[in-house]
């Protein structure tokens, strides 16, 4: 049986898997040792280390049209929704979101975060802001090398800093991304950012995605049952999931989303493209919209090797 190094983080869905429980049938995976996902990212996109990978959908996406060989399957390991995501310091004179125009927003790590994607196109969508007229601070650079930034983001301001201190110190107008700070002069920008988020759903039917896997594409050419081998594990790992979603909240900070979202979105963790279709039509909009890739891929073409 062929072993495939496999890099998952550490969530309620993945325990099952990780720890053995279940399994695939065809394949036996080698679960490398992960402390935090995104550094694993960033290795898969620089060094082709793993076999399956978790990777944020809009990393994929610029991985995509970089040319790099993998292809995403239609399995998604992580999701919220993202309308707290936006900061801003109540000392400042930002009360509305068209507010930010003219304005400098710090982003957590990089411009291509899939929260950040997220977030942006909340703010174009939902509220009319021109993305176009706000200048975009990443703390960090692209895991994908070679990512063409925008004219508006700048990567030279504040390399290695932090949001919260960006924001607190009004080095910043506003920050999109978790912020970890007890400070009462920090608060979301959309106020009531839950019921927003359900409004959102309930109009759109978009339940947004954060992170997928993919495989490399030398290994989906050799053994063509693959994708569907991995598919199958990960839905006999959500089963097991499913019959304690709510106890599960504990694990992360994804699982204590997923218990929050179940009562609006039902399954939380859906599978295949058709289910998806909504989120991942949003997801390439929105990518072209921000300049992150040169074309918008059909949601099918995502899912095809080439």
């Amino acid at each position: 049986m062929q072993t495939l190094t496999t890099a998952l983080g550490n969530y309620g869905l993945t325990m099952p898997l990780k720890s053995g429980a279940v399994g695939p049938e065809r394949h036996k995976p080698h679960y490398v040792e992960i402390k935090e996902i995104v550094p694993a990212m960033r290795r898969m996109c620089r060094g082709l280390e793993f076999d399956v990978c978790e990777m944020a959908f809009t990393t994929y996406l610029c991985a995509r049209a970089a040319g790099l060989p993998f292809t995403a399957i239609p399995v998604f390991v992580t999701r919220n929704f993202h309308h707290w995501a936006i900061s801003i310091n109540t000392k400042s004179d930002i009360k509305t979101p068209k507010d930010l125009e003219g304005r400098v927003v710090a982003v957590n790590r990089g411009y291509t975060v899939t929260t950040g994607l997220w977030a942006r196109g909340i703010l174009q969508s939902e509220y009319g802001v021109d993305l176009s007229k706000i200048t975009f601070v990443p703390t960090d650079d692209e895991h994908v090398s070679g990512f063409d930034a925008p004219n508006n983001v700048d990567y030279s301001r504040f390399q290695g800093r932090t949001i919260a201190d960006l924001l607190q110190n009004r080095e910043v107008d506003a920050a999109i991304g978790e912020i970890k700070t007890d400070s009462p002069d920090i608060k979301p920008l959309i106020p009531d950012a839950r019921n927003a988020a359900s409004a959102y759903f309930r109009r759109t039917g978009v339940y947004p995605i954060n992170h997928g896997i993919v495989v490399k594409n030398e290994l989906l050419k050799q053994s063509p049952w693959l994708a569907e081998d991995i598919t199958r594990a990960f839905e006999v790992s959500k089963a097991v999931y499913m019959k304690d979603v709510q106890g599960s909240a504990g694990v992360s900070s994804w699982d204590k989303a997923a218990a929050e979202n179940t009562a609006l979105v039902g399954d939380p963790f859906p599978f295949g493209i058709e289910a998806n279709r909504k989120a991942l039509e949003a997801m390439t909009q929105f990518a072209v919209d921000q300049r992150m890739v040169p074309r918008r891929y059909t949601v099918e073409e995502l899912f095809t090797v080439n």
